[in-house]
């Protein structure tokens, strides 16, 4: 059994974890750093301690000094939510040195599964789909080499991180070299990794995820796909489920494949497959999140299953009750916005005073959030201030709720990107279901 659980992350994801600590009756511990002083999740945890400066790697990301604040408070559990230490291994481990439960997969599967070099083995050895790519490439020339081979236009992407950085497109040879070098500077700068593998590049893709949960009991659940395709420099702006490209049939088929890959790997947690599909609507293995993601409420609402809650009885061993539905049997359709500080034109962040905060309300809104009126914004950690979740009957009707929501939505005293949300919503590539991950391009240089 779990009794008392530190969450070792910040704003609405933390937010949402001490939710699903109430709901199951387990005490909860906030660590924050000094930005985060009078932060949400601190404010509602059972315990809270202060494990550093503002600076992320002085406090959430902050091993010895978390470490330290679980010993402190006797939490026998560490959450890490998503992004910091999430996909850390090495921090899994060293939880499980500390007789910490740690919540989220072993160490091995997320090096197994997490390093994106790695995970292309395990789908191959698995039988998923994959693009053709490469290796970790060895150096420059390496690099040019490989992309001969797969052909061009490709992409060159950092083995052990996401979010656009350590990626570059190339669509000629003279590209390659100072594309991987570029590429190999950001790994190292953003994820103290350089190694960088290359892999043909789809123009217009549709960016498609599948969200798997195991026990420990053998049991592995595949609950359906999320659309994220509406994205702007690699990160996720809105997701979906399910989603309007699939098909009940290939829903089916990648289940069933999918399924077979994690019971096959022994993998038990939460987690999620990241597919390409192109303009055939083909679907190619791209990478695997070894934790909990941003989008996971769509899923939830169109399952009717609580993952953050699943996942912390997975980590006690206990043997879920879900039923064993292939295909899941969808409860109509889920919207997610996300809502940031920033310029929404530019993107560029945009901390500062919140004056006033109205979250949207009604029937099939949901609002999941770590921000007040009168809060500070601090410049130091993500732009992500609230997800906005619409559910509905039908997409149509989910979209309509959506628009809205977002009318009600009020957040004084900063910039955000509500109103490219508002000018999506009504985008005839969305609208209609045919966007891929180029829309936002489109939708910016319009002017909207």
């Amino acid at each position: 059994m779990i009794s008392k659980i530190l969450i070792a992350n910040r704003g609405e994801i933390a937010m949402r974890i001490l939710r699903a600590c109430k709901l199951l009756g387990i005490r909860s511990v906030a660590i924050h750093s000094e930005a985060d002083t009078d932060a949400l999740h601190v404010r509602f945890a059972d315990e809270a301690v202060c494990v550093g400066p503002p600076d992320p790697s002085k406090s959430y990301l902050n091993i010895p000094s978390i470490i330290a604040a679980a010993e402190i408070t006797g939490a026998d559990a560490i959450h890490p939510g998503y992004g910091f230490l999430s996909e850390n291994a090495k921090f899994a481990e060293i939880c499980i040195k500390c007789r910490l439960k740690f919540i989220g997969p072993s160490p091995e599967a997320m090096r197994a599964w997490g390093d994106k070099v790695s995970s292309r083995g395990m789908a191959t050895k698995f039988g998923l789909p994959l693009l053709p790519g490469s290796g970790v490439l060895r150096d420059a020339a390496h690099a040019v080499e490989e992309a001969r081979r797969i052909g061009f236009p490709a992409i060159l992407k950092a083995s052990g991180g996401g979010g656009g950085r350590g990626m570059r497109i190339v669509r000629s040879e003279s590209e390659v070299p100072n594309a991987y070098e570029t590429a190999t500077r950001e790994a190292e700068s953003g994820f103290k990794n350089p190694d960088i593998y290359i892999e043909r590049f789809i123009e217009e893709p549709r960016h498609i995820e599948f969200q798997v949960m195991a026990d420990h009991h053998g049991q592995v659940w595949t609950l359906g796909e999320r659309e994220c395709s509406l994205q702007r420099r690699h990160q996720k702006v809105i997701e979906e489920a399910p989603s309007p490209s699939m098909n009940d049939a290939l829903r089916a088929e990648m289940g069933e494949r999918i399924r077979h890959a994690i019971r096959e790997s022994g993998y038990t947690s939460l987690g999620t497959l990241e597919f390409l599909m192109d303009e055939n609507g083909a679907l190619y293995f791209m990478e695997m999140n070894t934790r909990l993601q941003v989008e996971h409420p769509v899923t939830e609402m169109v399952t009717g299953v609580d993952l953050v809650e699943s996942q912390i009885k997975i980590a006690m061993g206990e043997k879920l009750n879900l039923p064993d539905t292939r295909p899941w049997n969808f409860r109509g359709h889920a919207i997610e916005c996300r809502i940031n500080a920033e310029d929404p034109r530019t993107f560029a962040p945009w901390p500062g005073h919140i004056t006033e905060y109205h979250p949207p309300g009604g029937g099939g809104v949901r609002v999941d959030s770590g921000v007040y009126g009168g809060w500070k914004v601090p410049s130091c950690y993500d732009s992500l201030l609230a997800k906005v979740i619409t559910h509905g009957a039908t997409r149509q009707e989910a979209i309509a709720r959506m628009r809205t929501a977002l009318e009600e939505l009020i957040i004084g005293g900063i910039r955000t990107n509500i109103p490219l949300h508002q000018a999506l919503l009504v985008n005839s590539e969305m609208v209609s279901g045919r966007m891929s991950t180029r829309t936002i391009e489109r939708v910016v240089a319009s002017g909207f």
